[in-house]
């Protein structure tokens, strides 16, 4: 059965960080429509005044955050000793698990164009190891065809899969190019949720009556096991977001995501004590690790 459109959403104008300009695509007022997806915040800057100052030093914990950058150069580091640069068509995957500290500065560049994704975390891995996997371009497999071109970020498309082989809700993210007029297919669990985001161009649904949707907005789909896209006069990029729902309660707070009021009361307890970040010993045991001051500025 094709898949059709549940829900179109064209987010809103935000400023985050340090004075961050962007647009959320899905969010707070839509979460539990989107479960496993908590948020999806899209930028596309030639002004570096809009974006340079930053996301500093912030806490996460209860989620995954996915940095995904098309076109820019992201300096980022972390309370756990780790440093890197994102640069064009790399992804950056974190689990903050138990407890991170870190920031992301963009850099100025000709133009800084990308998503960062949301991904929860079922109860019970949310405390788990806070750990990277950076991947660059070239490490993400691409196919291409007559009709497309799909870059694989997570999952499995047409035989070939991702390098995110420890994901814990084990989502598929793919980058999707669709030549105009030219169709793509995606088959998926009927149950998993699923939805897109148009990067450019248009794109029509064979199961809604060819209906076009433009650039910038997000369609949730019903329950199926076929999408069917085809590209508009000018063809379509899009991403794809597919993954199978939690179901279970949120507490959400700023940068923590956890599933009770009194978890979410105990971590920004513990930041405020300088006890967020945890150390995981051998046996499985957690403690807290006092954490620089310079960490909460």
């Amino acid at each position: 059965m094709l898949r059709k459109i549940k829900k179109i959403v064209a987010g809103e104008e935000k400023v985050d960080g340090a004075g961050v300009s962007l647009t959320r695509v899905i969010g707070k007022p839509n979460v539990h429509d989107f479960d496993p997806f908590l948020m999806l915040d899209a930028f596309d800057h030639k002004d570096p005044e809009k974006y340079t100052k930053g996301f500093p030093w912030h806490p996460h914990r209860g989620i995954e955050t996915v940095t995904y950058l098309l076109e820019g150069e992201i300096e980022h580091g972390d309370s756990l000793g780790n440093s890197g640069v994102i640069r064009n068509g790399d992804c950056q995957w974190m689990t903050a698990g138990s407890g991170i500290i870190h920031q992301e500065m963009p850099q100025a560049a000709p133009r800084m164009l990308g998503t960062q994704l949301w991904v929860n975390l079922p109860a019970k891995d949310k405390m788990t190891v806070p750990k990277y996997r950076d991947f660059k371009n070239t490490d993400l497999p691409q196919i291409n065809n007559d009709d497309c071109r799909v870059k694989i970020i997570a999952g499995q498309y047409d035989g070939r899969t991702g390098p995110m082989e420890d994901i814990t809700v084990q989502p598929t993210y793919l980058d999707v190019t669709v030549k105009p007029g030219a169709g793509f297919t995606f088959e998926t669990d009927p149950h998993d949720t699923l939805f897109i985001y148009i990067y450019s161009g248009t794109l029509l649904f064979k199961a809604d009556r060819d209906k076009e949707l433009p650039t910038r907005v997000a369609a949730l789909f019903e329950a199926g096991d076929e999408l069917h896209v085809k590209g508009g006069e000018k063809g379509a990029r899009f991403l794809l977001f597919a993954g199978k729902p939690l179901k279970e309660p949120i507490a959400w707070g700023g940068p923590i995501v956890m599933n009770t009021k009194d978890e979410l009361a105990l971590a920004f307890e513990e930041i405020n004590k300088g006890t967020f970040i945890k150390e995981h010993q051998p046996d499985g045991s957690v403690t807290s690790s006092k954490v620089h001051e310079d960490y909460y500025r």
